[in-house]
């Protein structure tokens, strides 16, 4: 089961490969989960911080989602300020 977990939240990391570089992950764990970038890096590799399988939980990935959502309406704007 463990290892199950594990994979299905390294699916996480594969489905934002494409923003991987171009993301300030330490602002994201810092402003939209008030925790920090180690946490988060931890977190995508479906680790938790003792080394086990601790991947997002069904909340997390919709804060995720949400943090995701709301930085590309910020974008948005800034684009369209420009």
């Amino acid at each position: 089961m463990e290892k199950n977990k594990q994979a299905k939240d390294n699916t996480v990391k594969q489905r934002l490969q494409d923003i991987l570089l171009s993301v300030s992950w330490r602002d994201i764990a810092n402003t939209y989960f008030d925790r920090s970038a180690s946490w988060l890096y931890h977190k995508l590799d479906g680790i938790d911080g003792n080394g086990g399988v601790g991947g997002f939980t069904d909340k997390e990935k919709e804060q995720l989602r949400g943090a995701l959502v709301d930085l590309s309406d910020r974008l948005r704007r800034a684009a369209d300020n420009i």
